[in-house]
């Protein structure tokens, strides 16, 4: 078996770093987990030694690896006050299980990067502009196909003022879900589903499991067992008899 070694990179910086909590509920105090035990796994795998390597953070140990521990250990904690934790330069075995191994790193906190946040901000607003400038573009149908995901039952009841206000604030606030919703064709075809139950063209029986003409009661299509009917009817748009339904239900909701 090969011999544990110090995983310290050839470009580590020797600097204060400063480790922030995600998201935006800041305690006054929050610990994260120091040291290993079953009902919280504190291990980092190993690609070049092949298994998975206990994690400790200990004050008196130059390496934040048990195996690469001698010696009674000095047992710290780890503790965030007020949403940081400043680490300085000589607690180089912190900064490596913060930066490096830690299973917590960029899911509950991350380091304070200033380069790699501006880059993420920069992202993050190109996105923006993305999803605002789609928004913009957007016919009320198409918005109010997209709030439904959102909103539900109640758009039909909004009007068009209040319909492009909400899109365009969930443009700005949430880009990436509002641009998968405005991609996906889908929204658009249980939107038009809706609105033709709504405006009594055809109906959705009670037990949610069939569509019919509203005027004649003749059966369009039947729900499969344990699938949303409006989903399932967006899908069932795109057959051959879903499509001559379709091009009817265009016309009539125009």
């Amino acid at each position: 078996m090969k011999k544990a070694r110090i995983n310290l990179p050839e470009n580590w910086e020797y600097k204060d770093r400063l480790y922030i909590l995600k998201g935006q509920k800041t305690p006054v105090i929050y610990k994260i987990s120091s040291k290993h035990t079953a009902a919280k796994p504190l291990l980092f795998f190993d690609e070049e030694l092949g298994y998975n390597r206990e994690l400790r953070y200990a004050t008196n140990q130059p390496s934040p690896f048990v195996d690469e521990q001698k010696g009674t250990a000095t047992l710290g904690h780890i503790v965030f006050r007020n949403g940081s934790l400043n680490v300085p330069k000589e607690k180089v075995a912190l900064q490596q299980l913060l930066s490096l191994y830690h299973p917590s790193k960029d899911s509950t906190y991350m380091e304070d990067d200033n380069e790699a946040i501006a880059v993420n901000q920069v992202d993050y607003i190109e996105l923006e502009f993305e999803a605002l400038s789609a928004a913009k573009s957007m016919s009320i149908e198409e918005m109010e196909g997209i709030l439904r995901v959102e909103k539900g039952s109640i758009v039909s009841k909004m009007s068009s003022s209040e319909v492009k206000r909400d899109v365009l604030v969930m443009a700005k606030q949430n880009p990436g879900l509002f641009l998968e919703l405005a991609n996906d064709e889908n929204v658009q075809l249980r939107n038009l589903g809706i609105k033709a139950v709504e405006q009594n063209i055809i109906s959705l029986s009670g037990d949610n499991r069939s569509f019919k003409w509203k005027s004649n009661g003749r059966k369009l299509f039947t729900v499969p067992f344990d699938e949303h009917p409006y989903s399932a009817l967006a899908a069932w748009f795109k057959t051959d008899e879903g499509l001559e339904v379709l091009a009817t239900l265009e016309k009539r909701l125009k």
